[in-house]
């Protein structure tokens, strides 16, 4: 023994002592790369205000976790000084979560990586049993085969419904457009299903609408908003969801923002609630197509109103009925832009092509029957992201990795 102390083992310590600091940021770190807010390793250090060193040992641990990629040869950008940093970026082979979603018209299971990216889709049914328990239990058969095809990690399984979803209980309390029991154990239903399908981790189960708006906040249309007012139509009805400061805004039970029984034509159509003339049976693809004078066809509701709005603007009675439902939609929003003042909103499914066809029409109603929408403008939006409620869904079982990826996977 020469009495040096080896240079290896001292860095090792170094290193540990550094993650042991950092260790708390392991969760926010994987955030901010998950949500394409931490691009670089720059970034990131400066927005967990750790030293760079710590930044290092954080972004190392959850490259060694299998979560990210940090670039080995990081490169300056054109026109930049200083000196550059590594590029971060979630792992293209990593974990996946199984995501889940029955509606009126199908189901469909997928895998969803880190960063909302889609990695494989099995093909959508287009045929709902009445029992609950027959339905999920294909759709996590199907999202089984793809793991075995894939051969990719489950970090856990989340399921979008088209009901509101009670809480403690995950009980589907209005399926309207499903003919299922009114109170369907959904979320103890899925669960038993994927731990019979031998697929680990957690099982969450939540309504597609706020499931759609948790996945837009993240990585679509949503993004940076504060205060995120979602509403949209899918194959039937009308859903809303409401993002505060980054969290899911749903209530005491989990049940709020029905915005799809809000009423908006006294006089209209009667709804499936009890009440009538409800944005709910107004604004969906079925109004759509009734107020065209069409009748629905064997495709899905919600295709065939899309297809409908695109091929045949310029007939008039379709032009018609697509400015009728502008302006009922225009009207509901206009009454939660006056009690929710959000500083955006999206639309999605047929909501979404309506504001495309119009977009000024649709603005102008809401401006004219909201005082906030008078005072200063909120931006309305198209949701961008495919299969938003299924990247939802997944965003459910990838949050327990992103609260503690050492606990959830170490």
């Amino acid at each position: 023994m020469n009495g040096k102390a080896d240079p290896r083992a001292e860095g090792e310590v170094t290193t540990r002592t550094r993650l042991d600091r950092g260790r708390g940021a392991l969760g926010p770190a994987l955030e901010l790369v998950h949500t394409g807010r931490a691009p670089t390793r720059a970034v990131l250090t400066a927005e967990l205000g750790v030293t760079r060193a710590t930044a290092g040992a954080v972004a190392a641990e959850l490259e060694a976790l299998g979560l990210i990629r940090i670039d080995a040869k990081p490169s300056a950008a054109a026109g930049s000084q200083g000196r550059p940093s590594h590029r971060l970026s979630v792992a293209e082979d990593g974990p996946v979560a199984l995501a889940a979603q029955v509606h009126a018209d199908g189901f469909r299971a997928a895998l969803v990586g880190l960063g909302g990216r889609t990695v494989a889709t099995a093909p959508g049914c287009e045929i709902i049993d009445a029992d609950p328990a027959q339905v999920i239990g294909s759709v996590v058969d199907a999202g089984a085969r793809l793991l075995r095809e894939t051969g990719r990690r489950c970090v856990g399984a989340g399921l979008a419904v088209p009901s509101a979803v009670a809480e403690p209980e995950g009980t589907a309390l209005n399926p309207l457009h499903l003919a299922w029991p009114a109170g369907a154990q959904v979320r103890e239903i899925f669960t038993e299903r994927v731990r019979a399908a031998g697929i680990g981790g957690p099982a969450f189960a939540g309504n597609d609408v706020n499931l759609a708006a948790l996945a837009e906040h993240r990585h679509g249309a949503g993004r940076g908003a504060r205060d995120l007012l979602c509403v949209a139509t899918g194959h039937r009805g009308v859903g809303g969801a409401l993002v505060l400061d980054g969290r899911l805004h749903t209530g005491s039970s989990g049940l709020a923002l029905e915005v799809g029984h809000l009423t908006v034509n006294p006089e209209g159509r009667p709804c499936h609630c009890g009440s009538r003339g409800c944005l709910d049976v107004e604004t969906d693809p079925l109004a759509f197509l009734t107020e065209a004078g069409r009748e629905p066809g064997p495709e899905g509701l919600l295709v065939q109103a899309r297809t409908l709005l695109r091929d045949a603007y310029a007939d008039p009675a379709v032009r018609s009925a697509a400015e009728a439902l502008i302006d009922r939609l225009g009207l509901g929003l206009a009454g939660l832009v006056n009690i929710l003042n959000p500083d955006r909103i999206i639309l999605g499914g047929l909501h979404r092509a309506l504001l495309e066809a119009d977009p000024e029409r649709l603005r102008a109603v809401v401006a004219d029957r909201s005082l906030w929408g008078r005072s200063g403008s909120v931006p309305i939006l198209a949701c961008t992201l495919d299969h938003n409620s299924l990247v939802g869904a997944a965003e459910l079982a990838w949050q327990p990795v992103l609260d503690d990826p050492l606990g959830a996977l170490g």
